[in-house]
Protein backbone atom coordinates (compact mmCIF):
# COMPACT_ATOMS: atom_id res chain seq x y z
CA UNK A 1 0.00 0.00 0.00
CA UNK A 2 1.31 3.27 -0.46
CA UNK A 3 1.32 6.00 1.30
CA UNK A 4 -1.11 8.72 0.99
CA UNK A 5 -0.14 12.61 1.37
CA UNK A 6 -3.09 14.48 0.45
CA UNK A 7 -6.67 14.99 1.69
CA UNK A 8 -5.50 17.21 4.91
CA UNK A 9 -3.17 14.12 5.59
CA UNK A 10 -5.90 12.77 7.30
CA UNK A 11 -5.06 8.98 5.65
CA UNK A 12 -3.08 6.54 6.44
CA UNK A 13 -2.82 4.75 3.35
CA UNK A 14 -4.21 4.54 0.04
CA UNK A 15 -6.14 1.61 -2.02
CA UNK A 16 -8.27 0.60 -5.18
CA UNK A 17 -10.51 -1.63 -3.66
CA UNK A 18 -10.57 -2.53 0.42
CA UNK A 19 -12.80 -5.50 1.61
CA UNK A 20 -13.86 -5.94 5.17
CA UNK A 21 -14.11 -9.80 5.93
CA UNK A 22 -11.58 -12.84 4.95
CA UNK A 23 -14.21 -15.65 4.32
CA UNK A 24 -15.31 -16.80 1.29
CA UNK A 25 -17.31 -13.59 -0.03
CA UNK A 26 -14.66 -11.36 0.55
CA UNK A 27 -11.70 -13.16 -0.64
CA UNK A 28 -13.82 -14.28 -3.65
CA UNK A 29 -14.45 -10.00 -3.75
CA UNK A 30 -10.83 -9.44 -3.84
CA UNK A 31 -9.66 -11.94 -6.55
CA UNK A 32 -12.11 -10.50 -8.42
CA UNK A 33 -10.80 -7.27 -8.31
CA UNK A 34 -7.16 -7.92 -8.66
CA UNK A 35 -7.03 -9.93 -11.70
CA UNK A 36 -8.13 -6.47 -12.92
CA UNK A 37 -4.57 -4.88 -11.76
CA UNK A 38 -6.10 -3.37 -8.92
CA UNK A 39 -4.86 -2.81 -5.36
CA UNK A 40 -6.98 -4.48 -3.11
CA UNK A 41 -6.54 -4.67 0.73
CA UNK A 42 -8.36 -7.15 3.00
CA UNK A 43 -9.27 -6.18 6.67
CA UNK A 44 -10.20 -9.38 8.84
CA UNK A 45 -10.84 -8.78 12.44
CA UNK A 46 -10.19 -11.97 13.86
CA UNK A 47 -6.58 -13.45 13.79
CA UNK A 48 -7.82 -16.72 11.16
CA UNK A 49 -9.31 -17.23 7.13
CA UNK A 50 -11.92 -19.29 8.32
CA UNK A 51 -15.49 -17.33 8.62
CA UNK A 52 -18.86 -19.43 7.85
CA UNK A 53 -17.33 -20.76 4.34
CA UNK A 54 -15.32 -22.51 6.71
CA UNK A 55 -17.75 -24.16 8.66
CA UNK A 56 -19.91 -25.05 5.21
CA UNK A 57 -19.93 -28.60 3.42
CA UNK A 58 -18.39 -26.51 0.52
CA UNK A 59 -21.26 -27.30 -2.29
CA UNK A 60 -21.11 -24.25 -4.69
CA UNK A 61 -24.98 -24.79 -6.23
CA UNK A 62 -24.37 -23.30 -10.11
CA UNK A 63 -26.36 -23.77 -13.19
CA UNK A 64 -24.78 -24.21 -16.58
CA UNK A 65 -21.54 -25.41 -15.73
CA UNK A 66 -19.57 -27.53 -17.98
CA UNK A 67 -19.60 -30.20 -15.30
CA UNK A 68 -23.46 -30.47 -15.48
CA UNK A 69 -23.32 -30.50 -19.51
CA UNK A 70 -20.87 -33.70 -19.21
CA UNK A 71 -23.26 -35.24 -16.84
CA UNK A 72 -25.97 -34.91 -19.60
CA UNK A 73 -27.23 -31.89 -17.37
CA UNK A 74 -28.54 -28.97 -19.35
CA UNK A 75 -30.13 -26.26 -16.68
CA UNK A 76 -30.68 -22.56 -16.98
CA UNK A 77 -30.42 -20.11 -14.68
CA UNK A 78 -33.70 -19.29 -14.74
CA UNK A 79 -34.49 -22.98 -13.78
CA UNK A 80 -32.42 -22.37 -11.00
CA UNK A 81 -33.79 -19.35 -9.79
CA UNK A 82 -37.91 -21.14 -9.80
CA UNK A 83 -36.42 -23.87 -7.51
CA UNK A 84 -35.11 -20.81 -5.01
CA UNK A 85 -37.88 -18.85 -5.12
CA UNK A 86 -40.26 -21.89 -5.28
CA UNK A 87 -38.25 -23.05 -1.77
CA UNK A 88 -38.58 -19.75 -0.36
CA UNK A 89 -42.42 -18.78 -1.31
CA UNK A 90 -41.81 -16.05 -3.56
CA UNK A 91 -40.07 -14.16 -0.81
CA UNK A 92 -37.00 -13.36 -2.73
CA UNK A 93 -35.99 -10.80 -4.79
CA UNK A 94 -36.38 -12.19 -8.63
CA UNK A 95 -34.09 -10.06 -10.22
CA UNK A 96 -31.44 -10.33 -7.60
CA UNK A 97 -31.91 -14.13 -7.33
CA UNK A 98 -31.50 -14.28 -11.03
CA UNK A 99 -28.45 -12.13 -11.20
CA UNK A 100 -26.52 -14.16 -8.96
CA UNK A 101 -27.84 -17.58 -10.30
CA UNK A 102 -26.51 -16.32 -13.75
CA UNK A 103 -23.23 -15.46 -12.55
CA UNK A 104 -22.81 -19.15 -11.25
CA UNK A 105 -21.57 -21.07 -13.79
CA UNK A 106 -18.95 -18.65 -14.63
CA UNK A 107 -17.92 -18.15 -11.00
CA UNK A 108 -17.76 -22.34 -10.50
CA UNK A 109 -15.63 -22.11 -13.56
CA UNK A 110 -13.60 -19.53 -12.93
CA UNK A 111 -12.82 -21.03 -9.90
CA UNK A 112 -11.48 -24.02 -11.38
CA UNK A 113 -9.81 -22.49 -14.50
CA UNK A 114 -8.18 -19.05 -12.60
CA UNK A 115 -7.90 -20.27 -9.19
CA UNK A 116 -6.91 -23.29 -9.73
CA UNK A 117 -9.58 -24.94 -7.33
CA UNK A 118 -10.89 -28.47 -8.32
CA UNK A 119 -14.32 -28.53 -8.25
CA UNK A 120 -16.51 -31.72 -8.96
CA UNK A 121 -20.36 -32.09 -9.86
CA UNK A 122 -22.02 -33.88 -6.29
CA UNK A 123 -23.96 -36.81 -7.83
CA UNK A 124 -24.31 -38.93 -4.94
CA UNK A 125 -27.82 -37.06 -3.92
CA UNK A 126 -29.82 -34.23 -4.69
CA UNK A 127 -31.18 -31.56 -1.33
CA UNK A 128 -34.93 -30.88 -1.19
CA UNK A 129 -36.06 -28.43 -4.00
CA UNK A 130 -33.19 -29.20 -6.20
CA UNK A 131 -34.02 -30.38 -9.63
CA UNK A 132 -31.07 -31.41 -11.09
CA UNK A 133 -27.93 -32.22 -9.63
CA UNK A 134 -25.86 -28.70 -9.16
CA UNK A 135 -23.75 -28.72 -6.23
CA UNK A 136 -20.12 -28.26 -6.72
CA UNK A 137 -17.44 -28.85 -4.20
CA UNK A 138 -13.73 -30.24 -4.06
CA UNK A 139 -13.17 -33.61 -3.03
CA UNK A 140 -13.33 -33.63 0.47
CA UNK A 141 -16.55 -32.03 0.30
CA UNK A 142 -15.24 -29.90 2.52
CA UNK A 143 -15.68 -26.08 3.26
CA UNK A 144 -12.27 -25.85 5.35
CA UNK A 145 -10.71 -27.23 1.87
CA UNK A 146 -12.38 -24.53 -0.40
CA UNK A 147 -11.39 -21.49 2.23
CA UNK A 148 -7.38 -23.05 2.19
CA UNK A 149 -7.39 -22.83 -1.38
CA UNK A 150 -8.78 -19.02 -1.53
CA UNK A 151 -6.61 -18.02 0.58
CA UNK A 152 -4.06 -19.57 -1.54
CA UNK A 153 -4.82 -17.64 -4.84
CA UNK A 154 -4.89 -14.29 -2.59
CA UNK A 155 -1.62 -14.65 -0.67
CA UNK A 156 -0.17 -15.74 -4.53
CA UNK A 157 -1.13 -11.97 -5.53
CA UNK A 158 1.37 -9.44 -5.15
CA UNK A 159 -1.58 -6.73 -5.73
CA UNK A 160 -3.72 -7.79 -2.52
CA UNK A 161 -2.86 -7.14 0.78
CA UNK A 162 -4.12 -9.60 3.73
CA UNK A 163 -4.05 -8.29 6.86
CA UNK A 164 -5.87 -9.93 10.01
CA UNK A 165 -6.43 -8.34 13.50
CA UNK A 166 -7.48 -5.93 11.93
CA UNK A 167 -11.38 -4.89 11.74
CA UNK A 168 -13.36 -2.35 9.96
CA UNK A 169 -15.17 -0.09 12.65
CA UNK A 170 -16.46 2.71 10.32
CA UNK A 171 -17.00 3.66 6.89
CA UNK A 172 -15.63 7.50 6.04
CA UNK A 173 -17.85 9.10 4.27
CA UNK A 174 -17.99 13.10 2.08
CA UNK A 175 -19.96 15.52 2.36
CA UNK A 176 -22.33 13.87 -0.65
CA UNK A 177 -22.67 11.00 1.91
CA UNK A 178 -20.38 8.91 -1.27
CA UNK A 179 -18.22 6.32 1.06
CA UNK A 180 -14.34 7.14 0.50
CA UNK A 181 -13.23 5.02 3.05
CA UNK A 182 -12.45 3.22 6.32
CA UNK A 183 -11.35 3.31 9.78
CA UNK A 184 -9.63 -0.02 10.44
CA UNK A 185 -8.79 -0.82 14.49
CA UNK A 186 -5.27 -2.71 14.57
CA UNK A 187 -2.87 -3.27 17.32
CA UNK A 188 -1.15 0.18 16.30
CA UNK A 189 -4.50 2.21 16.62
CA UNK A 190 -6.94 3.24 14.27
CA UNK A 191 -5.72 3.74 10.50
CA UNK A 192 -7.60 5.58 7.87
CA UNK A 193 -7.44 3.69 4.66
CA UNK A 194 -8.41 5.90 1.40
CA UNK A 195 -10.24 3.79 -0.75
CA UNK A 196 -12.03 4.17 -4.53
CA UNK A 197 -14.83 1.11 -3.58
CA UNK A 198 -15.65 -0.83 0.13
CA UNK A 199 -17.05 -4.25 -0.08
CA UNK A 200 -18.42 -5.62 2.96
CA UNK A 201 -18.26 -8.90 3.39
CA UNK A 202 -18.72 -9.57 7.42
CA UNK A 203 -21.25 -11.83 7.30
CA UNK A 204 -24.12 -11.44 9.05
CA UNK A 205 -25.16 -11.00 12.85
CA UNK A 206 -25.51 -14.92 14.03
CA UNK A 207 -23.00 -14.15 17.02
CA UNK A 208 -24.68 -11.25 18.27
CA UNK A 209 -27.55 -12.82 21.01
CA UNK A 210 -29.41 -9.09 21.37
CA UNK A 211 -30.07 -8.99 17.39
CA UNK A 212 -30.79 -12.96 17.30
CA UNK A 213 -33.51 -12.43 20.43
CA UNK A 214 -34.76 -9.45 18.32
CA UNK A 215 -35.10 -10.53 14.68
CA UNK A 216 -35.06 -14.38 15.22
CA UNK A 217 -36.43 -15.63 18.50
CA UNK A 218 -37.37 -18.85 17.63
CA UNK A 219 -33.98 -20.18 17.27
CA UNK A 220 -32.39 -17.69 19.67
CA UNK A 221 -32.19 -20.58 22.17
CA UNK A 222 -30.88 -23.24 19.98
CA UNK A 223 -26.80 -23.44 19.38
CA UNK A 224 -24.71 -21.02 17.48
CA UNK A 225 -23.15 -23.50 14.85
CA UNK A 226 -21.40 -19.60 13.01
CA UNK A 227 -18.48 -17.84 12.76
CA UNK A 228 -17.72 -16.01 16.43
CA UNK A 229 -16.92 -12.81 14.24
CA UNK A 230 -20.38 -12.54 12.84
CA UNK A 231 -21.20 -9.44 14.79
CA UNK A 232 -23.88 -7.85 12.10
CA UNK A 233 -21.02 -4.98 11.92
CA UNK A 234 -22.08 -4.30 7.78
CA UNK A 235 -25.70 -3.46 9.07
CA UNK A 236 -24.11 -1.28 12.06
CA UNK A 237 -21.94 0.39 9.42
CA UNK A 238 -24.13 0.73 6.90
CA UNK A 239 -27.35 1.57 8.94
CA UNK A 240 -24.80 4.65 9.71
CA UNK A 241 -24.86 5.75 5.96
CA UNK A 242 -28.44 5.58 5.53
CA UNK A 243 -28.58 1.91 3.93
CA UNK A 244 -31.93 -0.14 3.37
CA UNK A 245 -31.85 -3.60 5.39
CA UNK A 246 -34.27 -6.40 4.23
CA UNK A 247 -35.01 -9.69 5.35
CA UNK A 248 -33.37 -9.61 8.94
CA UNK A 249 -35.47 -12.81 10.06
CA UNK A 250 -34.32 -15.16 7.60
CA UNK A 251 -31.57 -17.28 8.33
CA UNK A 252 -30.09 -20.45 8.06
CA UNK A 253 -31.10 -23.23 10.53
CA UNK A 254 -29.30 -26.78 10.92
CA UNK A 255 -30.91 -29.65 12.34
CA UNK A 256 -27.84 -32.06 12.69
CA UNK A 257 -25.03 -30.71 14.64
CA UNK A 258 -22.93 -33.72 15.87
CA UNK A 259 -22.73 -30.62 18.94
CA UNK A 260 -20.00 -33.41 20.95
CA UNK A 261 -18.33 -33.41 17.97
CA UNK A 262 -18.58 -30.31 17.20
CA UNK A 263 -19.27 -31.28 13.43
CA UNK A 264 -22.41 -31.16 10.88
CA UNK A 265 -24.21 -34.05 9.83
CA UNK A 266 -24.92 -33.88 6.57
CA UNK A 267 -28.32 -34.17 5.40
CA UNK A 268 -27.37 -36.78 2.52
CA UNK A 269 -28.37 -38.92 5.33
CA UNK A 270 -31.80 -37.93 4.82
CA UNK A 271 -32.21 -37.56 1.13
CA UNK A 272 -30.39 -41.07 0.81
CA UNK A 273 -33.23 -42.80 2.45
CA UNK A 274 -32.22 -42.17 6.55
CA UNK A 275 -34.82 -40.27 9.25
CA UNK A 276 -34.45 -38.87 12.65
CA UNK A 277 -36.16 -39.87 15.72
CA UNK A 278 -36.64 -38.31 19.06
CA UNK A 279 -35.70 -39.73 22.47
CA UNK A 280 -39.54 -41.29 22.50
CA UNK A 281 -38.12 -43.37 19.06
CA UNK A 282 -40.56 -41.38 17.25
CA UNK A 283 -40.19 -39.47 14.06
CA UNK A 284 -42.02 -36.13 14.14
CA UNK A 285 -42.20 -34.57 10.74
CA UNK A 286 -41.00 -34.14 6.79
CA UNK A 287 -36.85 -34.22 7.14
CA UNK A 288 -36.93 -33.94 3.24
CA UNK A 289 -38.04 -30.28 3.56
CA UNK A 290 -35.00 -29.13 4.71
CA UNK A 291 -32.77 -29.00 7.28
CA UNK A 292 -33.48 -25.77 7.76
CA UNK A 293 -36.82 -25.32 8.68
CA UNK A 294 -36.86 -28.82 10.48
CA UNK A 295 -34.30 -27.27 13.02
CA UNK A 296 -37.43 -25.55 14.75
CA UNK A 297 -38.92 -29.39 14.83
CA UNK A 298 -36.36 -30.88 16.32
CA UNK A 299 -35.91 -28.09 19.09
CA UNK A 300 -39.44 -28.51 20.24
CA UNK A 301 -38.36 -32.57 20.99
CA UNK A 302 -37.64 -33.61 24.30
CA UNK A 303 -34.06 -32.77 25.18
CA UNK A 304 -34.35 -30.67 21.86
CA UNK A 305 -32.22 -33.33 19.87
CA UNK A 306 -33.11 -36.23 17.71
CA UNK A 307 -31.28 -39.31 16.44
CA UNK A 308 -30.51 -39.83 12.50
CA UNK A 309 -30.62 -43.63 11.16
CA UNK A 310 -28.80 -44.29 8.47
CA UNK A 311 -27.89 -48.03 6.88
CA UNK A 312 -24.97 -49.69 5.71
CA UNK A 313 -25.54 -48.41 1.98
CA UNK A 314 -25.83 -44.92 3.00
CA UNK A 315 -22.96 -44.96 4.96
CA UNK A 316 -20.76 -46.53 2.17
CA UNK A 317 -22.25 -43.58 -0.10
CA UNK A 318 -20.96 -40.89 2.42
CA UNK A 319 -17.49 -42.23 3.69
CA UNK A 320 -15.69 -40.38 1.42
CA UNK A 321 -17.32 -36.36 2.55
CA UNK A 322 -14.48 -35.43 5.14
CA UNK A 323 -17.03 -34.37 7.65
CA UNK A 324 -18.89 -37.32 7.74
CA UNK A 325 -15.39 -39.57 7.80
CA UNK A 326 -14.01 -37.59 10.21
CA UNK A 327 -17.43 -38.11 12.68
CA UNK A 328 -16.45 -42.24 11.65
CA UNK A 329 -12.78 -42.07 12.96
CA UNK A 330 -14.47 -39.96 16.07
CA UNK A 331 -16.81 -42.80 16.80
CA UNK A 332 -19.61 -40.79 16.99
CA UNK A 333 -22.21 -43.27 15.42
CA UNK A 334 -23.75 -46.14 17.37
CA UNK A 335 -23.68 -49.37 14.98
CA UNK A 336 -25.60 -52.89 15.40
CA UNK A 337 -27.49 -55.51 13.14
CA UNK A 338 -30.18 -55.70 15.60
CA UNK A 339 -33.36 -52.34 16.03
CA UNK A 340 -33.26 -53.88 19.40
CA UNK A 341 -29.64 -52.88 20.25
CA UNK A 342 -30.15 -50.08 18.13
CA UNK A 343 -31.95 -49.06 20.94
CA UNK A 344 -30.03 -49.96 23.80
CA UNK A 345 -27.25 -47.95 22.54
CA UNK A 346 -28.72 -45.21 21.93
CA UNK A 347 -31.44 -45.66 25.08
CA UNK A 348 -34.52 -45.22 22.81
CA UNK A 349 -37.80 -47.15 23.60
CA UNK A 350 -36.96 -50.71 21.47
CA UNK A 351 -40.99 -50.84 20.95
CA UNK A 352 -41.53 -47.37 19.98
CA UNK A 353 -38.28 -47.97 17.53
CA UNK A 354 -39.44 -51.09 16.04
CA UNK A 355 -43.05 -49.35 14.85
CA UNK A 356 -40.99 -46.81 13.32
CA UNK A 357 -38.80 -48.79 11.19
CA UNK A 358 -42.27 -50.35 10.13
CA UNK A 359 -43.78 -47.07 9.25
CA UNK A 360 -40.61 -46.01 7.51
CA UNK A 361 -40.63 -49.60 5.73
CA UNK A 362 -43.98 -48.90 4.46
CA UNK A 363 -43.63 -45.57 3.62
CA UNK A 364 -41.00 -46.85 1.03
CA UNK A 365 -43.92 -49.13 -0.32
CA UNK A 366 -46.40 -46.43 -0.23
CA UNK A 367 -44.48 -43.79 -1.64
CA UNK A 368 -45.20 -41.03 1.26
CA UNK A 369 -46.10 -40.94 5.12
CA UNK A 370 -48.48 -39.55 7.44
CA UNK A 371 -46.13 -36.70 7.41
CA UNK A 372 -46.13 -36.44 4.01
CA UNK A 373 -42.58 -37.64 3.13
CA UNK A 374 -42.51 -38.57 -0.40
CA UNK A 375 -38.64 -38.60 -0.49
CA UNK A 376 -37.46 -42.46 0.44
CA UNK A 377 -35.86 -43.91 -2.33
CA UNK A 378 -35.00 -47.15 -0.85
CA UNK A 379 -35.94 -49.72 2.90
CA UNK A 380 -33.00 -49.46 5.15
CA UNK A 381 -31.22 -52.46 5.81
CA UNK A 382 -29.24 -53.79 8.46
CA UNK A 383 -26.45 -53.37 9.17
CA UNK A 384 -27.93 -49.72 10.86
CA UNK A 385 -25.87 -46.42 11.64
CA UNK A 386 -27.02 -43.87 14.24
CA UNK A 387 -25.90 -40.66 15.22
CA UNK A 388 -27.13 -37.96 18.51
CA UNK A 389 -28.15 -34.31 16.68
CA UNK A 390 -28.80 -30.85 17.90
CA UNK A 391 -30.02 -28.09 16.03
CA UNK A 392 -28.45 -24.85 15.63
CA UNK A 393 -28.49 -21.57 13.87
CA UNK A 394 -25.83 -21.46 10.79
CA UNK A 395 -26.25 -17.62 10.13
CA UNK A 396 -28.41 -15.21 9.12
CA UNK A 397 -29.69 -14.71 5.72
CA UNK A 398 -31.05 -10.98 5.85
CA UNK A 399 -28.29 -7.67 5.83
CA UNK A 400 -28.46 -4.51 3.80
CA UNK A 401 -30.04 -4.11 0.52
CA UNK A 402 -28.08 -4.36 -2.63
CA UNK A 403 -28.80 -4.01 -6.40
CA UNK A 404 -28.21 -6.47 -8.80
CA UNK A 405 -24.76 -5.72 -8.88
CA UNK A 406 -24.26 -5.81 -5.06
CA UNK A 407 -24.19 -2.03 -4.54
CA UNK A 408 -26.11 -1.25 -1.42
CA UNK A 409 -29.32 1.12 -1.56
CA UNK A 410 -30.30 3.43 0.18
CA UNK A 411 -33.69 4.63 1.93
CA UNK A 412 -34.41 6.08 -0.88
CA UNK A 413 -33.94 3.45 -3.22
CA UNK A 414 -30.81 4.36 -4.88
CA UNK A 415 -27.10 2.72 -4.64
CA UNK A 416 -24.35 4.36 -2.43
CA UNK A 417 -22.01 5.80 -3.98
CA UNK A 418 -19.19 3.03 -4.14
CA UNK A 419 -20.28 0.45 -1.21
CA UNK A 420 -20.93 -2.99 -2.22
CA UNK A 421 -22.04 -5.91 -0.03
CA UNK A 422 -21.97 -9.29 -0.33
CA UNK A 423 -22.72 -12.87 1.87
CA UNK A 424 -24.31 -12.88 4.83
CA UNK A 425 -23.38 -9.11 5.01
CA UNK A 426 -26.46 -8.47 2.28
CA UNK A 427 -29.77 -9.36 1.84
CA UNK A 428 -29.65 -13.26 0.43
CA UNK A 429 -32.07 -14.91 -1.56
CA UNK A 430 -33.47 -17.21 1.02
CA UNK A 431 -36.62 -14.63 2.00
CA UNK A 432 -37.88 -13.83 5.45
CA UNK A 433 -37.81 -17.07 6.95
CA UNK A 434 -36.11 -20.32 7.92
CA UNK A 435 -38.17 -22.31 5.16
CA UNK A 436 -36.70 -20.15 2.27
CA UNK A 437 -33.34 -21.54 2.93
CA UNK A 438 -32.32 -23.96 0.02
CA UNK A 439 -28.99 -25.88 0.30
CA UNK A 440 -26.26 -23.88 -0.80
CA UNK A 441 -27.84 -20.27 -0.78
CA UNK A 442 -25.81 -18.90 2.06
CA UNK A 443 -22.19 -20.07 -0.20
CA UNK A 444 -23.32 -18.97 -3.59
CA UNK A 445 -24.92 -15.71 -2.10
CA UNK A 446 -21.09 -15.05 -0.81
CA UNK A 447 -19.39 -16.17 -3.45
CA UNK A 448 -21.41 -14.72 -6.02
CA UNK A 449 -22.37 -11.41 -4.79
CA UNK A 450 -18.65 -11.87 -4.19
CA UNK A 451 -17.95 -11.80 -7.54
CA UNK A 452 -20.04 -9.39 -8.89
CA UNK A 453 -19.10 -6.89 -6.25
CA UNK A 454 -15.45 -7.15 -7.10
CA UNK A 455 -16.14 -7.59 -10.39
CA UNK A 456 -18.53 -4.26 -10.84
CA UNK A 457 -16.07 -2.80 -8.55
CA UNK A 458 -12.91 -2.74 -10.64
CA UNK A 459 -14.75 -2.17 -13.96
CA UNK A 460 -16.37 1.39 -12.14
CA UNK A 461 -12.67 2.14 -11.51
CA UNK A 462 -10.90 1.53 -14.74
CA UNK A 463 -13.93 3.19 -16.40
CA UNK A 464 -13.37 6.58 -14.65
CA UNK A 465 -15.50 5.86 -11.69
CA UNK A 466 -19.13 5.81 -14.46
CA UNK A 467 -21.88 3.76 -14.09
CA UNK A 468 -21.12 0.32 -15.23
CA UNK A 469 -24.26 -1.56 -16.62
Amino acid sequence: MEQYGGFNNMWDAELDVVVAGAGGCGLVAALAAAEKGLEVGIFEKTEFVLGNTAASAGMIPAANTRFQKEAGIFETAEEMTEDILKKNHYESDYNLTLAVCKVSGYLVEWMVDSLQIQLSLVKEFKYPGQRNFRMHAPPSRSGLELIKKLKQAVTSKDNIYLLVKSEVSELITNENNEVIGIEVKTSDGVQRIKAKKVILATNGFGANKEMVRKYIPEIADALYFGYEANTGDAIRMGEKVDASVASLTGYQGHSAVAESQGILVTWGTIMMGGFMVNQNGDRFGDESHGYSEFAIQVLKQPGQCGYIIIDQHIYDQLISIEDFKQLVEMEAFKTSTSIDELASLLQLPADHLHKTFKSVHKAVEEGTDSFGRTEWPRKLASSYYAIKVSPALFHTQGGLLINTHAQVINKEGKSIQNLYAGGGAAVGISGDHSYGYMSGNGLLAALGFGKIAGDHAALSILNEGMEVK
